[in-house]
């Protein structure tokens, strides 16, 4: 829908394996090449996309700052890191009293996998295994972190979970109940339980190519999804800020109808659902660039393509997409997706996907579309305009 209010993105903070400032972000996207790395598990090899060295000390460095972190699982530890940064970027105060709503597809990952073989070994479990592997243990610990005594939400909504803490954070805006939300995802699945469950739905990349992910490649002849890890936050606030980095203009959401676990339908009608939501007070012609979910299996990549093609017709904007670059991070690609948005807007510069068909750049970056879906068909746009 289209907003009736200016909301307003005053700052964005982001950990993935393309480092964690906007500068070093930025300088590794106009770079053609991808920051995944083959890992070795214990019954197999598979590729990843790893936070950087340099960020994953400053993660431990975190965890050993106080005694109470030393026990929490990394998709905390990323979102307090991330959440710091962009509170302190946006000058918010702990008597602000903002909102915080984050959430996370599969939450404290290695920590429950961790207790769970503890259990099978021992038939006990911890005494801190059930309040540091629940959900809501995320947008708790920021809150204590922050120390800030405004509403905090933890949720799962599969891969589009990053985008719907946007959406509560426009709602709860939009109701007047607050004027700031801190809203994000983060996400530390990297362990091998979790790759082999994407290996048994056949969705993994098993290429040795150049690219092992060819996310929005439509050539491929096999699926190439290669998941991440990573965290990232927004600072929303009401109004038309002098500090936004963008304006919210639209968003959109549609769930489909489930018919297989996984599986969207071949036109992806959630997409095109969610897509005319957020563009209804546009001119589809004023949509410059739609940053996709593209995920680099067969069926997603095409399905979202079709939903696009239906929507603008023979008017397509320019497309990219960074699941090639820095791999499916789950709960955060939706964000890191809008974070490719905005610098995009900021540098005024489109990012090409290098092993596809090069497309006729815009003449400017002033409106990106962003989508995000997971499985059963959880589709999330929005819709954002350059402040300038």
């Amino acid at each position: 829908m289209g907003l009736n209010r200016r909301i307003s993105i005053t700052s964005l903070a982001s950990l993935s394996a393309l480092g964690s400032t906007f500068e070093e972000i930025w300088d590794n996207y106009t770079e053609d090449k991808h920051f995944l790395n083959e890992r070795e598990y214990e019954n197999f090899n598979a590729w990843v996309a790893e936070l950087k060295t340099s960020d994953q000390r400053f993660i431990e460095e975190l965890r050993s700052s106080d005694i109470k972190y030393k026990d929490l699982d990394d998709s905390v530890l990323f979102s307090l890191f991330v959440a710091r940064r962009a509170v302190e970027m946006a000058n918010w105060k702990p008597e602000d009293n903002f909102g915080i709503n984050i959430g996370s597809s599969r939450g404290a990952t290695s920590l429950f996998e961790k207790y769970h073989q503890e259990y099978l070994e021992t038939g006990k479990s911890s005494t801190i295994s059930s309040p540091t592997t629940t959900l809501g243990n995320i947008s708790s610990w920021i809150a204590h972190d922050l120390q800030t005594n405004g509403p905090e939400i933890s949720h799962s909504i599969t891969c589009s979970t990053g985008l719907h803490s946007l959406l509560n954070g426009v709602a709860w805006i939009l109701s007047g109940m607050t004027n700031k939300f801190l809203v994000g995802g983060s996400e530390a699945s990297l362990t091998g339980f979790t790759i082999a469950q994407m290996k048994a739905l056949k969705v993994y990349a098993s290429n040795s190519d150049e690219f092992p992910c060819k996310a929005l490649d439509l050539n491929k002849k096999k699926n190439t999804m290669v998941l991440g890890e990573g965290a990232s936050v927004v600072c929303l606030e009401d109004g038309e800020q002098d500090n936004a980095l963008a304006i919210i203009e639209g968003v959109g959401y549609a769930t489909e109808v489930l018919k297989h676990n996984i599986s969207i339908s071949t036109n992806a009608d959630c997409f095109q659902k969610s897509m005319k939501m957020a563009l209804q007070n546009t001119e589809l012609s004023d949509v410059d660039v739609i940053v996709m979910h593209a995920p680099g299996t067969i069926k997603g990549d095409k399905s979202e393509l079709n939903a696009i093609k239906k929507v603008f017709g023979s008017n397509c904007p320019f497309l990219t997409t960074n699941k090639w670059k820095l791999g499916h991070t789950f709960a955060t690609s939706g964000l890191l997706s809008l974070e490719l948005a905005i610098l995009m807007m900021q540098n005024q510069k489109v990012i090409h996907v290098p092993f596809v068909e090069k497309q006729e750049e815009p003449n400017k970056i002033n409106k990106v579309l962003i989508n995000a879906v997971g499985f059963g068909g959880n589709a999330v746009s929005v819709l954002i305009k350059n402040k300038a």
